[in-house]
C-alpha cells in the first residue's frame, strides 16, 4: 500500500459534513415517485458545495453539473428506497440516520444513498484542486429505481439529457470495482379456465389447478439454464401468484404468476420466453406468456412507460474507462481495487445494456444491506468512495480522447 493521494485528504478533512449530508438523506423517505422531498435537499447541498448548474428534468431526476469542458462524465445515485415492511424487525429509526460505531444506519443508507452523498461532495473536491481540465462532470440523482430499474437511464438517453462518455454507477460494490451484472425480465404466465359456483366445482375448469404443473416447470427449467464463470448462472423464480374469481364460492376463471428471471451472458428476452413457452408445453400446460410494461407516474406526474426486460452487460476487462477507474482508486486510497460483479441489477441495464455507454460499478457498503432490516453503511466507505470519485475523471481526461 502507498500513501493515500490528494483527494483522500480532502475527503477526509470534509468527512463530517459529508456524513451529515447522508444523514439528511436517509432521514427523509422517498419511495419510488415520492422522492421530491429528498430531491430537493440534494438540490440544496449541490447549491451549497458549489455546483455550476443544478437543474431537475421532467422525469424527477436531479441533475447537478460541475465543470464546462467538452468531455462529458456521468455519476449516478438512484435516491429512492424500498419501503419498510416491518419496523419491529428495526432496532432502531429506519428513518432517523443514525451514526453508531462508525456505522450509518437506515433504509437507504446502503441503497443507496451513500453514493449520492460521497458523489456531490466529490464535485466539490474536484473544484476546489482544479480537476476539471477538459471535462464537465454531472452527479445524477435518479428516480424510480426500485420500481423499474433503468427507466431514469432510459429517459435520460433517450431525450438527450445527456450525453456522457461513461456512467459512473455508485450502486453498493464493498469498494470494489464492479464491471456488469446478470439482466433481467418480468414474465407473466397466466392460464384461462371457466367459472362456476364454488359448491359444484365440476361444472367449471379451474385456472388455478392449470397453474400448479406450470409453477413445478417453471422450478424444474431454473436447474437447467446457462451458467458464465464471471457473471454466474441465469435464474427464474417465482415471486407471485394471482387469480381472478367471481367470488371465494366460485372458481377462478384466470389464474397468473410472475417469474423473476435473470439473464447471464448470451441470454435475451426471446431465448428466456422461448424457455418459458418450451417448459410449459411439455409440461402439457396452455398458457399466454408475456412480459410486463411499467406505467407509472414519477413524483413530476410524467408517465414514461417501459418494457420491462433489462438486458445483461459487462465491461470489457481491457476497456480504457475500468483502466481509468483502476488508476483513480490507487491513486486516491495507495491500495489496488478488486474487480467484480454485482449480483442484483442495477441502472446499468438502461446505461449499457439499452443504450452501450460504458459503465462502471463503484459504491460504499456492501449489497448484501439492501433492502434488509437495520440497514447501514461504513461511513469509512463514504468517505473512501468520494476520494476515488473526485480522482475519476482527471484520471480519465488525462488519458486522451475517449
Amino acid at each position: 500500500m502507498t500513501k493515500p493521494g490528494n483527494t483522500m485528504v480532502a475527503a477526509q478533512a470534509r468527512g463530517d459534513r459529508i456524513i451529515g449530508f447522508l444523514r439528511d438523506i436517509v432521514a427523509i423517505p422517498s419511495l419510488s415517485g415520492q422522492e421530491e422531498p429528498v430531491i430537493r435537499r440534494i438540490e440544496q447541498e449541490m447549491r451549497d458545495v458549489g455546483f455550476d448548474e443544478v437543474r431537475i428534468d421532467p422525469l424527477g431526476n436531479i441533475l447537478g453539473r460541475i465543470g464546462d469542458g467538452p468531455r462529458v462524465v456521468a455519476f449516478d445515485a438512484h435516491i429512492d428506497t424500498v419501503d419498510v415492511q416491518d419496523r419491529d424487525q428495526w432496532e432502531c429509526d429506519p428513518f432517523e440516520g443514525k451514526l453508531e460505531e462508525g456505522l450509518v444506519y437506515g433504509r437507504g443508507a446502503v441503497d443507496q444513498k451513500a453514493g449520492m452523498a460521497a458523489m456531490v461532495h466529490a464535485g466539490a473536491i474536484m473544484k476546489e484542486q482544479g480537476l476539471l481540465d477538459g471535462v464537465q462532470v454531472w452527479m445524477v440523482g435518479s428516480v424510480m429505481e426500485e420500481d423499474c430499474d433503468g427507466l431514469c437511464w432510459h429517459y435520460i438517453l433517450q431525450e438527450k439529457e445527456l450525453a456522457p462518455e461513461f456512467v459512473v454507477s455508485t450502486e453498493p460494490t464493498n469498494m470494489r470495482l464492479n464491471r456488469g451484472h446478470r439482466g433481467r425480465m418480468e414474465i407473466r404466465v397466466r392460464t384461462r379456465g371457466r367459472s362456476c359456483h364454488g359448491a359444484m366445482p365440476h361444472l367449471g375448469d379451474n385456472a388455478v389447478y392449470k397453474i400448479a404443473p406450470a409453477i413445478t416447470a417453471i422450478e424444474q427449467l431454473n436447474e437447467q439454464l446457462a451458467d458464465d464463470p464471471f457473471l454466474g448462472k441465469g435464474t427464474c423464480a417465482v415471486s407471485w401468484i394471482g387469480c381472478n374469481t367471481p367470488s371465494l364460492c366460485a372458481v377462478p376463471d384466470q389464474a397468473e404468476f410472475h417469474i423473476d428471471r435473470r439473464l447471464t451472458r448470451g441470454e435475451t428476452r426471446e431465448s428466456a420466453l422461448a424457455e418459458v413457452e418450451a417448459a410449459l408445453s411439455a409440461a402439457g400446460v396452455e398458457a399466454e406468456v408475456f412480459t410486463l410494461t411499467y406505467r407509472e407516474p414519477g413524483w413530476t406526474g410524467l408517465v414514461y412507460p417501459m418494457d420491462k426486460y433489462f438486458p445483461t452487460w459487462v465491461l470489457d476487462e481491457d476497456h480504457p474507462v475500468l483502466d481509468a477507474a483502476r488508476q483513480a482508486y490507487t491513486s486516491a486510497l495507495g491500495r489496488e481495487p478488486e474487480i467484480s460483479r454485482w449480483n442484483f441489477s442495477t441502472n446499468g441495464v438502461a446505461i449499457m445494456g439499452l443504450h452501450q455507454v460504458p459503465c462502471i460499478g463503484l459504491g460504499p457498503g456492501p449489497e448484501q444491506q439492501a433492502h434488509r432490516a437495520n440497514e447501514h453503511c461504513p461511513a469509512s466507505h463514504v468517505i473512501e468512495a468520494c476520494a476515488v470519485y473526485a480522482a475519476l475523471p482527471a484520471r480519465w481526461a488525462a488519458a486522451g480522447p475517449g
